[in-house]
């Protein structure tokens, strides 16, 4: 694929959405919007005191929240006066009355603009798969019948994701599955049936084999489901079913041609139809998937997002719904799984998320994969090209701003802000000591006022932590007392190959925007140890 094809964009993804995709220009979406069901129902749906709660609505990375604020409020009214189509205004008044003012309400405030713009880029084939658990299933299903039309509501598929929940069991049944809600944008949607690997007891059904060389079949009946009176007719002696015949007297007659009728060896019997094992490519997938395996602690494609789906599943939903070039999108896309399984299977692909570590894990795990050639054939947008959009990207978001400077020498940020004595992620490298690795200490800098403090700091920590090295990167240029205090912290001798480098170095982000990189051993990537190569598909075989 081109360069460009392939897009991560790192945003809001509803201004993305409005911004930068076209209308009907996306075959298939699929959405894991963040809502955090596990905590108490009653405060989910709870009403809130606004002037308690006056932080703006957002998703914060590994803390899926949304909560009823002034901002959402501003949100609602907007949405009511016209910012909607009238189904998704009625659904959003509907839901006021019902819920009044708590975190479910501001979840469905945030959620119809962007089932809107989903719909608006879908093109007349496309379908949207909508991923939620059983808490906010039947109003996510509401407003999508408001906003695709109840008509074109295709299923809802139940995921069993564990063999059963953790706690309250005792009290209820307990929660083991989660959601798919199906929608198309047209009646012309895209759908290849599924084929299950056949197991034991379907491979039983296939009884008969007349030892022709095709294996063994078994038999279906040839009756039609409806009565159907241009099909009924006798054909060789046998008289026809009293709603007729499934197929035609020409179908019938290439079927008996071909050896594929069995002809009953008693009076009053039926004609049967043959169906062969090796045709039939295992049954059929339903709507209730048992055969995904959840992801287990110990999952091999585990990457440590608390949110990530087993690829199996994302592989599904894209063979069956979509062809080889066509563009899935993932406005949430978190660790990317909808992204890899897109790109593993010949699709381009759209991925949108609101936290920077989202689109460098990404990233990283598409390196990881494919090695550093895949660089060229997608862009990120949105990320600080230069120092002001750097300053822009600070003031919106200080921690963003940390995550995305920690990318920039190959290190993995810190996942919270929180206890981090002011490291702010870790560039690891190969040595050859007992634990096989050495890190680098990141701290991250974004304000004016910096001093030789900050870098005693650093020196202190990376001593305490017995670190082998330490960055500082600041936006704004250091101070010569800096630069000297970085001079006295002494060297480090890589035991590799014995090449020395300076133990604490510092830095400007335009400097690393430049290429300057700072001088240390070469650094692994970061998250994961993924395996190249080309994976075959685990799973499926579909329907031409």
């Amino acid at each position: 694929m081109a360069a460009g094809a392939n897009r991560l964009y790192y945003g809001d993804n509803l201004a993305v959405l409005r911004e930068h995709v076209a209308t009907n220009s996306v075959d298939l979406i699929y959405l894991d919007p963040p809502f955090n069901s596990n905590r108490n129902y009653n405060v989910i749906f709870a009403r809130h005191d606004m002037k308690q709660d006056a932080d703006q609505a957002q998703i914060e990375a590994f803390g899926d929240t949304w909560h009823w604020t002034p901002i959402t409020e501003e949100q609602y009214r907007g949405a009511i006066t016209g910012a909607l189509p009238s189904g998704a205004t009625d659904a959003l008044r509907a839901f006021r009355t019902l819920l009044g003012e708590n975190d479910a309400m501001a979840y469905l405030v945030n959620m119809a603009p962007r089932l809107v713009e989903l719909r608006r880029v879908l093109k007349k084939t496309g379908s949207l798969y909508l991923h939620c658990d059983p808490t906010m299933s039947h109003y996510l299903k509401v407003l999508l019948d408001a906003i695709f039309g109840a008509e074109l509501f295709v299923n809802e598929v139940v995921w069993r994701r564990a063999a059963a929940s953790k706690g309250h069991a005792s009290r209820r049944y307990s929660v083991s599955h989660d959601l798919l809600l199906v929608y198309a944008k047209s009646e012309r949607w895209i759908f290849r049936p599924v084929h299950l690997e056949p197991s034991e007891a379907y491979t039983l059904r296939f009884k008969h084999d007349d030892k022709d060389g095709r294996g063994p079949y078994r038999l279906a009946p040839l009756d039609n489901p409806a009565h159907r009176p241009n099909l009924i007719y006798e054909y060789k002696g046998f008289p026809s079913p009293a709603r007729g015949w499934r197929v035609g007297r020409d179908v019938m007659e290439q079927l008996d041609a071909d050896g594929r009728l069995a002809f009953p060896g008693k009076p009053g019997g039926r004609i049967s139809r043959k169906h062969y094992l090796q045709e039939q490519g295992g049954p059929l997938a339903g709507d209730v998937w048992t055969d995904i395996t959840p992801l287990q602690a110990s999952s091999a494609e585990r990457l440590g997002y608390p949110t990530q789906k087993p690829v199996a599943l994302m592989e599904r939903i894209i063979s069956a719904s979509s062809s080889e070039g066509d563009v899935v999108l993932d406005p949430f896309c978190g660790c990317g799984t909808t992204i890899a399984a897109a790109q593993d299977s010949g699709r381009s692909w759209i991925g949108m998320d609101v936290t920077y570590i989202a689109i460098d894990l990404i990233e990283k795990r598409l390196r990881h994969t494919y090695g550093d050639a895949i660089r060229d054939t997608y862009e990120i947008r949105g990320i600080p090209q230069d120092t002001a959009s750097a300053q822009a990207l600070f003031d919106q978001s200080p921690f963003d701003f940390e995550r995305w400077a920690v990318s920039l020498v190959q290190g993995q940020p810190n996942e919270r802000q929180v206890g981090d004595r002011g490291i702010d992620g870790v560039a690891m490298f190969d040595t050859d000591t007992r634990d096989g690795f050495g890190r680098l200490l990141v701290s991250v800098k974004g304000g004016r006022q910096i001093g030789p403090a900050f870098v005693r700091d650093l020196r202190g920590t990376i001593e305490n932590q017995a670190a082998e090295m330490g960055l500082l990167i600041t936006l704004h240029e250091p101070t010569r007392g800096m630069r000297e205090e970085a001079h006295r912290s002494g060297s480090y001798r890589w035991p590799v190959n014995g090449q020395t480098y300076n133990r604490l170095q510092i830095r400007t982000v335009s400097q690393l925007l430049a290429g300057d990189l700072p001088k240390m051993p070469p650094p692994r990537l970061p998250y994961i140890a993924a395996t190249r190569a080309a994976r075959q598909s685990r799973q499926l075989t579909l329907d031409a």
